[in-house]
C-alpha cells in the first residue's frame, strides 16, 4: 500500500511566490498613484466637459423640443490673439437669407418723415417707435454681487482649452484662400452647427429678461401684442463642437464696471441694445435705479439713449446712425436735395468718442431703395455723384468710418465691434408688396450653404487694413435660420389700434435672436478678462 503524502511547500518556491505578490502589489499601487496624479479634478472636469464638451446628439427630427438638427450653417466665438481682426464666425459661408436684407423698411415712413424735416441733416431721432412710459418690475429677480475673480465658473485651463479647441475651426477656412492665423476663432468645426431648446434647468431667454420688463419697445414686444406661439423664445445657438457660456447678467455688469458699452447703427442695432438692456436689468433687485440720463422715455421720436446703472458705475448708450456717415443736403441746381456723404463720419461720433465697448452695425439702409439708386445721392466734398454703385458708395463710407476709428480709438482702452447683417425673411413679396413671414414658427431646416453678403465681404476687406483691432461679430448665419423670430403682424399692440397689412420680416421679438447675439458678444468679453477669472 502507497503512503499518503504530505502536502508541503518548500523554501525556494514560498520565497517565489511571496516576492511575485509583493511585486503585483506595489505596480498596482504606483499605477493608482499615477492615476490620481494625472487625472483632472473633479470639478475642473466636470467644468471642461461642460464648456468643451463637444458634440452633442442629433436628432433625426430637426426643430423639436427634443431634438436638434445639424446645419451647415456656423457662427463663431474669437479668442485673444495678436491681429488686426477677429472674425467672430465663417464669412465664407452664409444661410439664406430670404427677402432684401439690406432693407429696414417697416417704419420707413417715420424715417422719411424725419429725413424731409431736416434743413442740414437728419434729426436726432431713430427710425421707429418707443416703448413703455415706466421701468417697474414687481417680478425681478434679487441676484447678488459677485466678485469678478472666480464667478465665470470656468478656470483659466479650461477657456484656453476652449480657445485651442475652437480655433481649430479655421482650417477649413484656410482653405478657402485666408492666412492661417489671421482668424481669432471659428467654430464651424465641420462646418455645421445648430439651434437646440433649452434644457431642464437651463436659464432661457425669457428668463434672462423677466415677462414684466417695462423697457422693450413696443415693436419688440411680441407676446404682449398678441403672439400666442412661444418656441420662438426658446431656442438656443448650439455652435458645433463645442458650448458657451450662458449669459450672466451678473458677471456682464461685473465686466463693464465703471465702463460705457455703446451701440451704434440703425434700428436693428437698437435691436440689440434693447436686449441688452432688458437683459441686464434683469440682475438688479431693484429695476427702477436704472435710469436714463436725461429723463428720455423709449420713442420712436428718439434716437440717442444713455441709461445708467449707478450701482455699477457703468452705461449701456445707443446713438442712431443709419450709415455711419453724414445724412445732410447739398444744393442740385435751384433745389435742395437730401445726400448723404460718405466722406464724413456721422454728427453723432462726438458721442461714441471715449467708450469702453463699442458695437457698430450698417447694412438695412444701405439698398438702391433707401439711397434712391445712387441718382444724386452720394456726396464727396462739394460733388454730388450723378450715380454711384450703392457697393461702392459703402466701401467709401466704410473707409471713413475706418478712418475715425484708427484716429480716436485707444486700443489698449477700448474694444471694437462690428456686427454682421441680419438676414430679413419676406415670402411672397417685398415688404411693402404682400412680404410675410406670420406662418413660420419654427426655425428653417436649411442645410445648403450660401455665398456670403457682398456687404460682409467688403465689411472683412476694409477691417483688415485697419490698425486698430476689430472684431466682427457675424451673426449672419445663425439668424438666416431663425424665420420664426420676427414680429410679423405682432409689431403693435392691437389696443392701438386696426393693425397694418405691412409685416416686420427685419426686426426680432424681444425676448429672441438679439439675446444670442448679445451672448457671443458676452463669451468675447468673457475670454479677453480670462486672468481674472482663472481659480
Amino acid at each position: 500500500m502507497e503512503k499518503p503524502r504530505s502536502l508541503s511547500i518548500r523554501p525556494t518556491r514560498l520565497l517565489l511566490l511571496a516576492s511575485t505578490v509583493s511585486s503585483s502589489l506595489l505596480f498596482f499601487f504606483y499605477f493608482s498613484f499615477w492615476l490620481l496624479e494625472n487625472a483632472p479634478s473633479g470639478s475642473n472636469s466636470a467644468a471642461y466637459f461642460q464648456l468643451v464638451g463637444g458634440i452633442e446628439a442629433v436628432g433625426s427630427h430637426p426643430f423639436t423640443d427634443s431634438d436638434s438638427s445639424l446645419l451647415d450653417n456656423a457662427t463663431g466665438i474669437p479668442i485673444a490673439a495678436a491681429t488686426h481682426v477677429s472674425v467672430v464666425g465663417n464669412l465664407s459661408l452664409e444661410a439664406r437669407s430670404v427677402g432684401n436684407e439690406g432693407k429696414d423698411e417697416i417704419f420707413d415712413d417715420v424715417q422719411e418723415r424725419e429725413a424731409s424735416d431736416s434743413s442740414t441733416e437728419v434729426p436726432d431721432s431713430n427710425d421707429f417707435g418707443g416703448g413703455p412710459d415706466t421701468f417697474e418690475d414687481d417680478n425681478s429677480t434679487d441676484l447678488p454681487d459677485v466678485n469678478l475673480k472666480n464667478s465665470s465658473g470656468f478656470s483659466g485651463e479650461v477657456l484656453a482649452a476652449v480657445a485651442e479647441r475652437i480655433g481649430r475651426g479655421s482650417s477649413e477656412l484656410d482653405a478657402r484662400g485666408m492666412e492661417r492665423g489671421k482668424l481669432e476663432a471659428d467654430t464651424t468645426m465641420s462646418n455645421r452647427s445648430f439651434f437646440s431648446s433649452f434644457g431642464q434647468g437651463e436659464a432661457s431667454h425669457v428668463e434672462n429678461h423677466g415677462t414684466k420688463d417695462k423697457t422693450t419697445y413696443e415693436g419688440f414686444s411680441c407676446e404682449q401684442n398678441g403672439r400666442l406661439d412661444k418656441d420662438y423664445m426658446q431656442w438656443r445657438w448650439q455652435p458645433y463642437g463645442c458650448s458657451i457660456p450662458r449669459f450672466n447678467p451678473v458677471i456682464m455688469l461685473e465686466l463693464i464696471r465703471g465702463k460705457r458699452l455703446v451701440f451704434v447703427g440703425d434700428s436693428i442695432n437698437r435691436n440689440q441694445w434693447e436686449s441688452m438692456l432688458c437683459m441686464l436689468r434683469m440682475a438688479l433687485s431693484d429695476p427702477t435705479r436704472v435710469y436714463e440720463a436725461r429723463g428720455r422715455r423709449i420713442t420712436k421720436n428718439r434716437g440717442n439713449y444713455n441709461f445708467k446703472f449707478p450701482d455699477y458705475d457703468c452705461s449701456l448708450e445707443y446713438y442712431v446712425s443709419h450709415f455711419l456717415v453724414r445724412e445732410s443736403k447739398a444744393r442740385l441746381g435751384q433745389r435742395r436735395v437730401m445726400t448723404l456723404r460718405i466722406d464724413t463720419i456721422d454728427r453723432s461720433s462726438s458721442r461714441w468718442r471715449g467708450a469702453d465697448i463699442l458695437v457698430f452695425n450698417s447694412a438695412h439702409w444701405w439698398s438702391h431703395h433707401k439711397t434712391m439708386s445712387g441718382v444724386n445721392y452720394y456726396q464727396e466734398g462739394n460733388q454730388v455723384h450723378p450715380h454711384l454703385d450703392v457697393s461702392t458708395a459703402f466701401r467709401k463710407a466704410l473707409l471713413t468710418w475706418a478712418s475715425w476709428v484708427d484716429q480716436h480709438v485707444i486700443p489698449g482702452k477700448t474694444q471694437v465691434f462690428f456686427r454682421s447683417s441680419a438676414p430679413s425673411h419676406f415670402s411672397g413679396g417685398k415688404w411693402n408688396s404682400g412680404g410675410h413671414c406670420k406662418e413660420s414658427i419654427h426655425p428653417l431646416n436649411d442645410t445648403n450653404v450660401r455665398q456670403v453678403p457682398e456687404k460682409n465681404v467688403i465689411l472683412e476687406q476694409v477691417v483688415r487694413q485697419m490698425k486698430t483691432p476689430v472684431t466682427i461679430l457675424n451673426i449672419t448665419n445663425l439668424s438666416g435660420l431663425r424665420i420664426d423670430g420676427h414680429p410679423s403682424v405682432y409689431g403693435r399692440n392691437p389696443s392701438k389700434g386696426t393693425p397694418t397689412s405691412i409685416q416686420d420680416c427685419s426686426h426680432w421679438c424681444l425676448p429672441g435672436v438679439p439675446d444670442t447675439w448679445n451672448e457671443l458678444l458676452y463669451f468675447y468679453l468673457l475670454l479677453r478678462e480670462k486672468p481674472a477669472f482663472t481659480s
